[in-house]
């Protein structure tokens, strides 16, 4: 039995290889296997299909539009959760006077940071500093059970769209903050979800007592604000695609 399984995984995967190196449309991969599959073997299948597509050597060598790694791995993703972090944003880099209607490759790595470190987020407060369009903020909200999440930027556009992905992905959003009257841990909220704030920052020039100002367990930005930080160890697994050039590391702000 155990061997008929074996085969089956194998087979599996060689689908998802050989539609992902085609290129072939997303709705031809056998989705419903894997979920079938999924029941049994659990994540370790998900990471043997990460190999054999977006860590091919030839992915790796001769990569995939960023819009169709993007969009298999949201697909891939939703299978053992029934979840997904799902983006409106802009397709030029800068629109509008800001850079901050689309996702850049911080928020990337900063998000899978998150995600293998979920401790430092779980059942805390926390602040981010230029959330942009939101990717590492929903991911650490569906993914690390945070407390309370606030996300923040100064563009009013950008906290426009921010606003509507936030509610695109399902969770709810209080009223907009400028500095909590009290703890967000000390409400009452529903514990399946964290309690959701948008506020107005510009971070090239925030001050460290006005971030205090938020009470916050935990203080991240995909990029660096005119405080001092401190860097921490990089993160080992990469899950989203960005150019491996890029140069990036994982700092620490103590307040």
């Amino acid at each position: 039995m155990a061997r008929e399984e074996s085969v089956e995984a194998s087979r599996l995967l060689q689908s998802f290889e050989r539609r992902f190196l085609a290129a072939r449309a997303l709705r031809s991969f056998p989705w419903q296997s894997l979920e079938e599959k999924l029941r049994d073997s659990g994540s370790e299948l998900l990471l043997d299909i990460l190999q054999k597509t977006v860590k091919h050597p030839l992915c790796v060598k001769h990569p995939p539009s960023v819009k169709y790694a993007r969009c298999f791995l949201s697909e891939l993703i939703r299978k053992p959760s029934g979840d997904s972090v799902t983006l409106s944003e802009s397709s030029a880099i800068i629109s509008h006077g800001t850079t901050g209607l689309v996702t850049w490759n911080a928020a990337l790595y900063l998000a899978e940071w998150a995600i293998e470190n979920p401790a430092a987020f779980t059942h805390r407060t926390v602040l981010e500093l230029g959330s942009g369009a939101g990717l590492t903020g929903l991911a650490i909200c569906k993914m690390c059970h945070p407390r309370a999440y606030v996300f923040s930027d100064c563009h009013s556009l950008v906290l426009e769209q921010l606003r509507g992905n936030i509610l695109l992905n399902g969770l709810l959003l209080e009223s907009d903050a400028t500095a909590p009257a009290q703890h967000p841990g000390h409400t009452t909220h529903n514990t399946e979800s964290p309690r959701v704030t948008v506020a107005q920052l510009d971070w090239d020039i925030v001050t460290a007592p006005q971030l205090a100002a938020f009470q916050p367990d935990v203080i991240i930005a995909a990029g660096k604000a005119g405080i001092s930080w401190e860097a921490a160890p990089r993160h080992n697994q990469k899950l989203f695609p960005y150019e491996e050039h890029s140069e990036m590391e994982i700092l620490k702000l103590m307040l």
